[in-house]
């Protein structure tokens, strides 16, 4: 990973944000710019990047040593145990990047109110501002090593789950399937901290497009949501497959159909110049048609990367214009409240011909149990 291209990449967009800095907690975009991950925790980490030379980073003592190995060259400034050590160190990182009065970007989603209060009392005349638009920029457009990463989670997470498939069975819990499917995610060299916690929905569960894994035990005839993911070198993928335990209730069988061919019909509308509208619009369809519109209620899918939900959004109003190197889910879906549900989900990349599935799992109507 080229960490300094990324930061000079970032630089220039600052001028075009009108931004004189942007400051980052620990997470995927310090990791996308310097390949160093930390802790969020009581003991602040903030880096500053205004330009190619002033490069800071405020961070307690104990991780001094990390910030040493990276490739990127941070002026670091470490702090003790001390009361009040944090922000002093924080106001000698800041002096001199002419912060005051200017416009400093950070994250809204990420940066918290502890670093934001440290912030604005060291340069209390700076105006704190979203600078997402310049970050995920450069994030949305994926380099050949991160699409690599992306393919190698994906075989990851498929490898867990073929492994997991001959351990379910009638009686089992939910939360039971969910700890099995773990584990061979970790068998199968996913990295521990995985993109989300497994998706195990089964029977009026799976009419539930988030549930939480619980206490249920798996019976014939319920439709069985399996939505899991692994993670390689921070980049994680993000697959969707649903089961029938024992016997296919008709009705769930033909919107099982229903769904995959909505599922295929997104693969299909994906190509550069496309809108994310599109891409919804065509599997949003499928599903309209045949009846069920109003049991689809969410996205058709979400960006993937170092998160599992970032930009772009397959939504029906997105204008966002697909590009080569983006990277998304397509995940349509339908639930129908008391009896069960049905998504098929696959990692798609934008290539200069269409689109490319990173997930190669069979889609169609499988029975286990």
């Amino acid at each position: 990973m080229n960490y300094q291209q990324r930061i000079d990449g970032l630089i220039t967009r600052l001028t075009d944000n009108r931004l004189s800095a942007v400051a980052l907690l620990p997470g995927p975009s310090l990791f996308y710019f310097s390949g160093l991950s930390f802790h969020l925790m009581e003991r602040p980490v903030i880096a500053l990047l205004s330009d190619a030379a002033k490069l800071r980073m405020v961070l307690p003592d104990l991780e001094r040593v990390k910030a040493e190995t990276a490739t990127v060259n941070f002026e670091l400034f470490p702090y003790g145990e001390q009361e009040g050590a944090a922000l002093e160190a924080l106001r000698q990182a800041t002096a001199g990047l002419a912060l005051e009065g200017a416009q400093v970007g950070i994250e809204p989603l990420r940066m918290r109110y502890h670093e934001l209060n440290m912030l604005q009392i060291a340069v209390p005349r700076a105006t704190f501002v979203p600078s997402e638009g310049a970050i995920s920029a450069l994030r949305v457009l994926k380099e050949k090593s991160e699409i690599a990463a992306m393919r190698r989670a994906a075989e990851i997470a498929e490898a867990a789950l073929e492994a997991t498939l001959p351990l379910i069975k009638v009686g089992m819990t939910e939360l039971e399937l969910a700890s099995e499917l773990t584990i061979q995610l970790l068998r199968a060299g996913s990295e521990p901290k995985m993109p989300f916690s497994p998706i195990v929905a089964s029977g009026p569960n799976a009419a539930l497009p988030h549930a939480v894994p619980s206490d249920r035990a798996l019976a014939v005839g319920d439709s069985l949501i399996l939505d899991w993911g692994a993670a390689h070198q921070g980049y994680g993928s993000d697959i969707t497959r649903t089961f029938f335990l024992g016997e296919s209730p008709d009705e769930l069988s033909k919107v099982h159909e229903i769904v995959r061919r909505a599922n295929a019909a997104g693969r299909a509308a994906v190509r550069p110049g496309a809108t994310c509208g599109d891409v919804d619009l065509a599997a949003r369809s499928e599903i309209g048609a045949a009846g069920y519109g109003e049991y689809f209620m969410h996205r058709t899918g979400h960006g993937l990367g170092l998160e599992a939900h970032e930009p772009p959004f397959i939504r029906e109003d997105e204008e966002t214009v697909l590009e080569t190197g983006m990277t998304f889910t397509i995940e349509p879906g339908v639930y129908l409240p008391g009896k069960g549900g049905v998504r098929v989900e696959d990692d798609i990349v934008v290539t200069k011909d269409g689109g490319m599935s990173l997930t190669n799992l069979p889609r169609g109507t499988r029975v286990i149990g």
